[in-house]
């Protein structure tokens, strides 16, 4: 499909859009559909690309708002990868850190192997840090 025009608007995707993407980019398995709603309300901001009416892009920051901010669910249609757009979402995601943090902000994220280009080239390094996760079970 040729892009008709690309826009970028300041808000987070619907969870029906969140999930056509996600699922379009092989997240299938990643989410707890049912809880995605209230997921997405406790994010700190949010940004979609569209193609006209269509998104074809999301992401958002997750975090206290004030300090630590990380990227959460930054991905692009395959139909619309490699435009450029992942790096738009980023930027403007870093441009609302810098718009709202009140001191020097720690941005963290968690990248796909595919992903690590991106962020690599917009500054994202493994530091002295080493990024570890675990998953917990909700209690009975």
């Amino acid at each position: 499909m040729a892009r008709i025009t690309l826009t970028l608007a300041d808000r987070l995707p619907t969870a029906d859009e969140h999930r056509k993407i996600a699922e379009a980019v092989g997240w299938s398995h990643a989410f707890a559909w049912e809880f995605l709603p209230a997921s997405l309300a406790g994010s700190t901001a949010g940004v979609v690309a569209l193609d006209g009416e269509e998104v074809v892009g999301m992401g958002r920051l997750v975090g206290d708002g004030v300090s630590y901010f990380y990227v959460q669910d930054l991905a692009v249609l395959p139909s619309h990868q490699g435009e450029g757009i992942g790096t738009l979402l980023l930027r403007r995601l870093l441009d609302h850190v810098r718009d709202t943090a009140p001191a020097p902000a720690f941005v963290g994220l968690f990248s796909t192997g595919e992903g690590a280009a991106l962020y690599a080239r917009e500054g994202f390094t493994p530091g002295d840090m080493t990024g570890m996760f675990r998953l917990v079970t909700p209690a009975p």
